[in-house]
C-alpha cells in the first residue's frame, strides 16, 4: 500500500471510530431494564428477540426483560424510577397519564392494530360487529369502562346485554347465544382446542377501534437526561421485531417458555402466525416508517374517538401522551421479507 493510500486508510479509519457511540467504543453496555404487562408471550417476543440474538447488545445496551403477571405492577415500578422503560396496554393508558399528571410518555408504538377481538360460535347470520347485539357479551371490567363505551356510542350496543368476563371461556362455550373478548393471538387458538370448533373472530380494529397497543413507555426525565439510550433501545427493540416475526425465533421463544412453562410451541406458533396474517404489528403507517410508527393523525382520531364516547375527557391534552422524536425513521425496514 502506498503512503498517500495509508494515511487515508488511517484517517477514515479514526472517522469511523469517532462518529461511534461513546458507549460502543469503549466497549461498555448501558444497563436497561424493561417491564413487560403480563407473562411471557409470543405478543413480546420482540424484545426477547432483541437479547438472545444480541441486538441489544450490538446498540450497547444490557437489558433485562422484567416479566409482568396478575401481582405484578410493572408500571407502578416504571413510575418510582425502578425499572427504565415499560410495554404498555394501549393508547388508553398514555391519555390516563396525561389526565393524572404521570410523568410518562409514550415513546413507540409496537403494535399497529389493537388485538382486542370479540369471539363467536359459528352462525351464519353472524358477519359482522353489530351482528352480536342480539348475543349476551361476557366482557371484563375494565373493558366495560373502555373499548365497550366505543362500541355503544359507534355502534348502539347495550349494557342491558353484558355479563361479567372473569377470563374463562366456559361461560361462552356453553352458551351459544354469545360472545366473548379476547385477544386475536390467543383466545380462537384456545377456543378451539377446549371446545372443538372454531369460532367467528371480529378484530375490533378493522371496525374503526384505532389505538395503538404494546406501546414503549418511559419517564420523562430519561427522555430528557438520556435521548441516546431511548434511541438505542427503540431502535434494537424494532430490530428484534422483524427478527422475530420473520426470522429464526427459535432462541426467543425458548427462553419465553423458560419465564413461562405454561407456553406451549403451538400457540407460540399460532401467536406468531397470526401477528403477520393480521398485520398486528407491520402495517399501516409501519410499512413506510418502520415498525414502532406512530402519528398525530391516528392519535388525534381516537382521542376523538375516546372522547366522544366519554371514556376520556376533552379537556386534557392528549398531544402530552407521547413523542414521535423515536420514531417513523424507517429503522429495519430492510429486514422485511421482499414480495
Amino acid at each position: 500500500m502506498g503512503r498517500f493510500s495509508l494515511a487515508r486508510a488511517l484517517t477514515m479509519g479514526a472517522v469511523m471510530l469517532a462518529s461511534l457511540s461513546p458507549v460502543l467504543a469503549q466497549g461498555k453496555l448501558d444497563k436497561v431494564s424493561f417491564g413487560t404487562n403480563w407473562v411471557a408471550e409470543a405478543e413480546h417476543g420482540g424484545f426477547f428477540q432483541a437479547v438472545v440474538d444480541g441486538t441489544y447488545k450490538n446498540y450497547g445496551l444490557d437489558v433485562t426483560i422484567v416479566p409482568g403477571g396478575p401481582n405484578v405492577n410493572n408500571r407502578i415500578l416504571l413510575i418510582s424510577g425502578k425499572l427504565d422503560f415499560f410495554m404498555s396496554a394501549n393508547t388508553l393508558q398514555s391519555f390516563d397519564a396525561v389526565a393524572n399528571n404521570v410523568p410518562v410518555i409514550a415513546i413507540a408504538a409496537i403494535f399497529q392494530k389493537d388485538p382486542q377481538v370479540f369471539v363467536s360460535h359459528p352462525d351464519p347470520k353472524v358477519t359482522k360487529l353489530e351482528d352480536l347485539k342480539s348475543k349476551t357479551l361476557f366482557i371484563s371490567r375494565e373493558g366495560v369502562v373502555s373499548y365497550f363505551q366505543w362500541m355503544k356510542q359507534e355502534y348502539g350496543f347495550s349494557e342491558s346485554r353484558v355479563k361479567p368476563y372473569n377470563y374463562n371461556a366456559q361461560p361462552f362455550i356453553v352458551d351459544k347465544n354469545s360472545a366473548m373478548q379476547g385477544y386475536v393471538t390467543s383466545e380462537p387458538f384456545l377456543i378451539e382446542k377446549q371446545a372443538g370448533f372454531k369460532p367467528h373472530v371480529m378484530l375490533l380494529a378493522d371496525y374503526g377501534l384505532n389505538g395503538y397497543s404494546t406501546l414503549i413507555e418511559a419517564r420523562r426525565e430519561t427522555l430528557e437526561k438520556s435521548p441516546d439510550m431511548v434511541q438505542r433501545f427503540v431502535d434494537a427493540s424494532i430490530i428484534g421485531w422483524y427478527n422475530y416475526l420473520y426470522g429464526d425465533s427459535k432462541a426467543a421463544n425458548a427462553m419465553i417458555k423458560k419465564l413461562n412453562p405454561e407456553m406451549t410451541d403451538d400457540l407460540l406458533a399460532y401467536s406468531t402466525a397470526t401477528m403477520r396474517d393480521q398485520g398486528i404489528v407491520d402495517s399501516g403507517d409501519a410499512l413506510k416508517d418502520g415498525i414502532g410508527a406512530m402519528s398525530d393523525a391516528r392519535v388525534a382520531s381516537f382521542f376523538d374517538k375516546m372522547s366522544r364516547a366519554g371514556v376520556v375527557k376533552r379537556d386534557i391534552d392528549y398531544r402530552r401522551a407521547y413523542t414521535l422524536q423515536f420514531v417513523n425513521k424507517g429503522v429495519g425496514l430492510d429486514l422485511r421479507p421482499k414480495k
